[in-house]
C-alpha cells in the first residue's frame, strides 16, 4: 500500500507520462466548468462573438467585401481562430503549474506535465470550437470551401505551438515576478489584437506598414493561412520560415529559463512577497 511505484524501463515511464498528462487534460477541461460540454460551448460562443464583432465593425466601416476574392466571413474567420489559438495558449502555458506548485514536489507530477497537459487543454478546446463553427456556418448559412484544409489545419498547430513557446517565457517569469509577468502576459495578448494582422491582407501593406506587422511571428502565420484556404490568394509578403525559426529561439530560451528557475526558486523565496 506504502510501496511507490517504480518504472522498469523506458517503455513504462512513457507510459506513465501519457497517462498523466491524459488525466491532467482532463482535469483542465473540466476545471473551469463542471460539465465539460458547457465548457466547450462557452468557447464556440466566445469565437462567435469575436467573429461577430469584427463582422459589424467592417460593416460599420463600409467594407462589406473580402480584400481577397472569396467569403468574406471566412477570411474573418482564417484571423480570428489563429489568434484566439495562440493567445489561448500563451494563456495557458503562462498559467500552468510553476516549480513551486506544492503538487509538483509528488513524483511523478511535473512542471512539463503540467505545461504540456494546459497546452494540449487549450488546442482541444479551440480546434472543437473551430470545427463546430466552421459546420454550423457551411450548412445553416453558407457552404464553406477552403483550398487545402489540412494545411490550414498544420498552421493552427503552428500558431498554437508559437504561443505554447511564448508562454513557456511568461510562466518562468511570473514565477520570479507574478503580477509583473501576469501584466506582460496581458499586454502581449491585447497587443495581438492589433499586431496580428488578422483585420488586414499583408499584400496590400505598403513598406513602412509592413515592417510594423512582420516582426510578430502570428503575422506570418495568418497570412499563410490565408495562401492555403484562398486559391487566389498567393502570400508574397510574409513566410513560414520566421515564425519556424522564432518557435525555435523561443523554445530554447524558455526552455533554459524554465530550468534555471526550477533549480533556483524555492517556497522560502517567494516567502516575504
Amino acid at each position: 500500500m506504502f510501496v511507490q511505484r517504480r518504472n522498469r524501463n523506458m517503455l513504462e515511464a512513457a507510459f506513465t507520462t501519457f497517462a498523466l498528462i491524459y488525466h491532467v487534460t482532463v482535469n483542465n477541461l473540466r476545471k473551469q466548468e463542471r460539465n465539460p460540454i458547457i465548457g466547450l460551448v462557452m468557447t464556440v460562443l466566445r469565437g462567435v462573438t469575436m467573429i461577430a464583432g469584427f463582422y459589424l465593425f467592417y460593416a460599420i466601416l463600409g467594407i462589406r467585401g473580402s480584400p481577397i476574392r472569396g467569403d468574406f466571413v471566412l477570411y474573418i474567420m482564417s484571423g480570428i481562430f489563429m489568434f484566439q489559438t495562440h493567445t489561448t495558449a500563451i494563456g495557458a502555458v503562462a498559467g500552468a503549474g510553476s516549480p513551486i506548485n506544492n503538487m509538483t514536489k509528488h513524483d511523478p507530477l511535473n512542471t512539463a506535465v503540467l505545461m504540456s497537459a494546459a497546452a494540449l487543454a487549450a488546442l482541444y478546446r479551440q480546434t472543437i470550437a473551430a470545427f463546430t463553427i466552421l459546420a454550423i456556418y457551411h450548412y445553416f448559412i453558407e457552404p464553406v470551401h477552403i483550398e487545402k484544409p489540412i494545411a490550414c489545419y498544420g498552421l493552427l498547430l503552428l500558431s498554437w505551438f508559437s504561443g505554447c513557446c511564448i508562454g513557456l517565457l511568461f510562466l518562468s517569469l511570473r514565477v520570479w515576478w507574478p503580477q509583473g509577468g501576469l501584466v506582460a502576459t496581458n499586454v502581449y495578448q491585447r497587443l495581438n489584437l492589433v499586431f496580428s494582422g488578422k483585420m488586414f491582407v499583408a499584400n496590400t501593406l505598403s513598406t513602412a506598414m509592413l515592417h510594423t506587422f512582420s516582426w510578430n511571428p502570428l503575422f506570418h502565420i495568418i497570412d499563410q493561412t490565408r495562401g492555403v484556404a484562398f486559391i487566389n490568394y498567393s502570400p508574397r509578403n510574409s513566410s513560414l520560415t520566421y515564425p519556424l525559426y522564432c518557435m525555435a529561439a523561443l523554445l530554447m530560451i524558455g526552455l533554459m529559463a524554465e530550468f534555471v528557475t526550477r533549480k533556483s526558486i524555492s517556497v522560502s523565496s517567494l516567502a516575504g512577497r
